[in-house]
C-alpha cells in the first residue's frame, strides 16, 4: 500500500521533513541550495531523493523525474521560502525580486499540481507592511485554483515542545478539495495567557528533554568528535520518545542506529571566567555579560536560532546555558529541545550544527500540521515495516567544497575562511 507523497522545499537539514513522513507522508524530494544540509538531509532520510539546487533553476518536470514519480498525484508541497515582505515604490511584494523564492513555491506547487501546500515563515511577516506580502500571497494562490485557510502563528510549545518557537503557517487546498483546519493545541505554552491556554496541560520541560543525557564533558572524547558511546540517565516520556523507546509512537520509517552512542555532541571550551558567570546566572535569567539565557530545568527554552550563513557573516546565534552545568547546551541538546529523535543527526561541527537546528521547523510542530493534511485527504495513516539504514556518516563531515563534488555540483554560496570571512564563489573542479 502506497502513502500519500510530499515535496519538501527549501528543505534544510530536515525537520518539515521528518514531521510528515511521521504523521503519514512518504517524503519523495527534498530541495536545497545548501550542499552541506542537503548532505545531511541525504544521511537521515536515505529514502528521499535530494536535489541541491535553488528552486529558481527547477521546473516541475525535473522534481518529477530526480524524484521517479511520473505522473503521480502530488498530495502535499511544503517549505519556508526566505522573504523580504517589503515592496518597492509603486510594486507588489510579490513583484519585489527579493521575494523571488516565494513566487518560485507558488509556481512549482501548481506545476506540480499538488492538492495541499503548506507555507511556513516567520512570524515577523504578520506584522506591519508585511500583511501586504502575506494578502498577495493568498490572492496568487487563489488566481491559481486554491482555498486558503487564514494565516495563523502557531507555537512550538503548543505542540509537545519544550521551547517558545512562533511560526507563521500558512495552508491551502486545490479547489474541490475539503479544506484542512489548524491542529488544535495540545500543551501549555508558559508566555500564553489565553484562557484556553491555560486548560491545557503543561508539555515537557528543558529537564524532561535534557536529564537524561550525560554531561558531555565527562567523555574527554567528545573534545575531538562529535560522538562517545556512554552511559545514559533515566529518561522522561519526552526523552522516551526521542531515545526511539516507545513502539509505534509515529508514522516514521524506523531507523537503524546505535541507540548507546551519544551524537551531535561535539564539547565547548569555556573559560573559568565564564563558567564562574554561567554558573552564578539564575535559571531562566540572562547572564549579564554574555547576553546568553540559562535554561530553567522547569521551563522551557527560549527561541533556539541559527545565525547567519557564511555569505552574510557566519555569525553564530549564542546557544542557552544549561540548567545544571556551566557550559552552553550542545547541539544534541538543541536537537532535544526541538524535538528531533536521537537517531537524527547533524553535521558534526558546532557552527553548521546549530544552524541546521535553529533553521529548522520542530518536527512535532510539522507533524501537528501534516496531520491536518491527512486528516483532510480522508486518509488513515499507517506505520511502514521498512527499517531504514542511515546515510553514509561521511555525509556528516563534508563542507562547502567536498558536499558540491558529492554532488556533482558548483559551490553555491560563499564559504567561510579561517577567520570566518566569507570567501569568493569558486568554480568546481570535479573530481572522483
Amino acid at each position: 500500500m502506497t502513502r500519500p507523497i510530499g515535496i519538501d522545499l527549501f528543505a534544510g537539514a530536515g525537520g518539515m521533513s521528518l514531521g510528515f513522513e511521521q504523521a503519514g507522508f512518504d517524503v519523495v524530494a527534498a530541495v536545497e541550495i545548501d550542499p552541506v544540509h542537503a548532505a545531511v538531509h541525504s544521511y537521515n532520510f536515505p529514502q528521499c531523493t535530494v536535489i541541491p539546487q535553488s528552486v529558481s533553476s527547477l521546473s516541475a518536470a525535473d522534481i518529477r523525474d530526480a524524484a521517479n514519480i511520473g505522473a503521480r498525484n502530488v498530495d502535499v508541497v511544503f517549505g519556508g521560502a526566505p522573504c523580504q515582505g517589503f515592496s518597492l515604490m509603486g510594486q507588489r511584494a510579490l513583484d519585489d525580486p527579493r521575494n523571488a523564492l516565494v513566487k518560485d513555491f507558488v509556481r512549482i506547487v501548481v506545476d506540480l499540481d499538488s492538492s495541499f501546500f503548506v507555507f511556513e515563515n516567520v512570524k515577523g511577516i504578520t506584522v506591519g507592511r508585511h500583511k501586504q506580502f502575506l494578502a498577495e500571497l493568498i490572492e496568487e494562490f487563489e488566481v491559481n485554483g486554491y482555498n486558503v485557510l487564514p494565516w495563523r502563528v502557531l507555537n512550538a510549545a503548543n505542540y509537545g515542545v519544550p521551547q517558545e518557537r512562533e511560526r507563521l503557517i500558512l495552508i491551502g487546498s486545490k479547489f474541490g478539495l475539503r479544506l484542512p483546519e489548524y491542529p488544535e493545541a495540545i500543551t501549555r505554552s508558559p508566555r500564553s495567557r489565553l484562557l484556553l491556554d491555560t486548560q491545557l496541560p503543561e508539555g515537557p520541560s528543558c529537564q524532561d528533554a535534557l536529564g537524561d543525557i550525560p554531561d558531555a564533558e565527562d567523555y574527554e572524547g567528545l573534545v575531538e568528535n562529535d560522538s562517545a558511546k556512554v552511559k545514559w540517565g533515566r529518561p522522561s516520556p519526552y526523552a522516551m520518545l526521542l531515545r526511539d523507546m516507545v513502539p509505534e509512537s509515529s508514522y516514521a520509517y524506523k531507523r537503524q542506529w546505535d541507540k548507546e552512542v551519544l551524537t551531535s555532541s561535539l564539547r565547548t571550551n569555556h573559560s573559568e571566567v565564564s563558567r564562574a558567570r554561567f554558573a552564578s546566572t539564575e535559571m531562566g535569567q540572562v547572564e549579564p555579560t554574555s547576553r546568553f539565557f540559562k535554561l530553567h530545568a522547569h521551563g522551557v527554552s527560549n527561541t533556539l536560532r541559527a545565525g547567519t550563513d557564511s555569505a552574510r557573516g557566519a555569525f553564530t546565534s549564542p546557544r542557552p546555558i544549561h540548567y545544571a552545568y556551566p557550559r552552553c547546551i550542545t547541539v544534541r541538546e538543541m536537537l532535544r529541545l526541538h524535538g528531533f529523535p536521537d537517531w537524527f543527526r547533524t553535521h558534526v561541527t558546532k557552527w553548521h550544527g546549530a544552524r541546521q537546528v535553529g533553521n529548522a521547523v520542530p518536527p512535532p510542530l510539522a507533524r501537528a500540521v501534516a496531520s491536518s493534511i491527512i486528516k483532510a485527504i480522508g486518509w488513515q495513516p499507517f506505520s511502514p515495516s521498512d527499517v531504514l539504514l542511515m546515510g553514509d556518516e561521511r555525509l556528516l563531515s563534508m563542507d562547502m567544497g567536498q558536499a558540491s563534488r558529492y554532488f556533482e555540483i558548483n559551490i553555491p554560496i560563499k564559504q567561510r575562511d579561517r577567520k570566518g570571512t566569507p570567501k569568493p564563489r569558486q568554480s568546481l573542479i570535479q573530481s572522483a
